[in-house]
């Protein structure tokens, strides 16, 4: 599980490619690297990942097909910076809202609007997806837990703060980047409940 907090953001680096599986590594900050162990999970850019080597300060991570397929790190190249966060543990501060790491997809940015001291994201939004995005409701955005803005019938926004930018890649962010997308648990839940309620004709 995590926090939707993300720590910071590291330059990734491809190691390896293969038909259908990439090996990742990034340098870990002291804090994430302290009692770190082969099999723990760390998010890139919300993408929950195993730990399969560490090598000093590094850790390296196996990423196969269908991961590659879903989320932006298919397109990602060495020197692009990832959002990291490792794993929450017992007793440590939720910050933001719980979030497993399974990302559902990846959505395009397809406006920036930055105001003074504000910086505004608008994501495209098919309509399989419009059903879990609600104005105020929680969303994963490359492992960033945000609140939701405005939701249009192709298009979501969210406001991010000068510190949001600062310690994640979207300070980098440009239009037609793709975002890895993860719906709130609870909401995507209820939503499929009542769905297949009404399909099976007890609502």
């Amino acid at each position: 599980m995590f926090s939707g907090i993300v720590q910071n953001k590291t330059p990734l680096c491809v190691e390896q490619e293969k038909t259908l599986l990439k090996t990742f590594s990034i340098e870990l900050t002291p804090k994430q690297e302290d009692g770190l162990v082969i099999g723990a999970s760390i998010a890139l850019n919300g993408v929950c990942l195993t730990v399969t080597k560490v090598v000093q300060n590094r850790a390296y991570f196996d990423v196969m097909m269908e991961t590659l397929r879903a989320t932006n790190l298919g397109q990602i190249a060495s020197g692009d910076f990832v959002n990291t966060e490792r794993a929450a543990k017992f007793g440590d501060d939720i910050g933001g809202h719980a979030m497993s790491g399974h990302v559902a997809a990846a959505v395009e940015i397809v406006e920036i609007e930055q105001p003074e001291n504000n910086c505004i994201i608008w994501l495209k939004l098919k309509p399989e997806q419009r059903k879990y995005i609600f104005t105020k409701g929680f969303v994963g955005l490359n492992g960033c837990s945000l609140t939701i803005g405005e939701v249009l019938e192709d298009r979501f926004n969210v406001y991010l703060i000068p510190e949001t930018l600062a310690v994640t890649n979207f300070g980098e962010a440009k239009v037609g980047d793709l975002v890895n997308i993860e719906y709130d648990a609870q909401t995507q839940t209820i939503v499929e409940t009542l769905e297949r309620m009404r399909d099976a004709g007890q609502l």
